[in-house]
């Protein structure tokens, strides 16, 4: 079962959790380095900025690496205090307030998430 279907999301994603994403660098490393990698695996045209979907954006790491190439980005979260953090970071993309779960039935990524895990 995952934490958000047995309560609510700030039960789970809660300003303390939110606040540890971008306080452990590992965490950091790691999201820096898969979404390096789902850039490098898009193989978007390096002089041509794109328009980009973060689901599940949380506290804007991922978003960064976009920025950092050129993209622009548009990103969705449950979590109100992961957004907060987003904005306190000053992150560029613009995010929502979202539980997708309710929107959609499946949010299918499979192509591309086993490339950035088996490299």
């Amino acid at each position: 079962m995952r934490p958000e279907d047995s309560g609510p999301p700030d039960y789970y994603y809660n300003e303390q959790e939110a606040s540890k994403y971008t306080s452990n660098t590992r965490i950091i490393q790691v999201q820096q380095q898969m979404s390096s990698r789902a850039l490098e695996l898009l193989a978007l045209p390096e002089d041509e900025p794109n328009l980009i979907l973060d689901l599940g954006c949380g506290s804007g790491l991922s978003g960064e690496i976009l920025e950092e190439n050129g993209h622009f980005w548009i990103g969705c979260d449950i979590s109100q205090y992961m957004l907060n953090v987003a904005l306190e970071r000053e992150v560029e993309g613009d995010m929502l307030l979202s539980d997708l779960g309710q929107v959609c039935k499946v949010i299918l990524c499979l192509g591309m998430v086993k490339h950035v895990i088996f490299k």
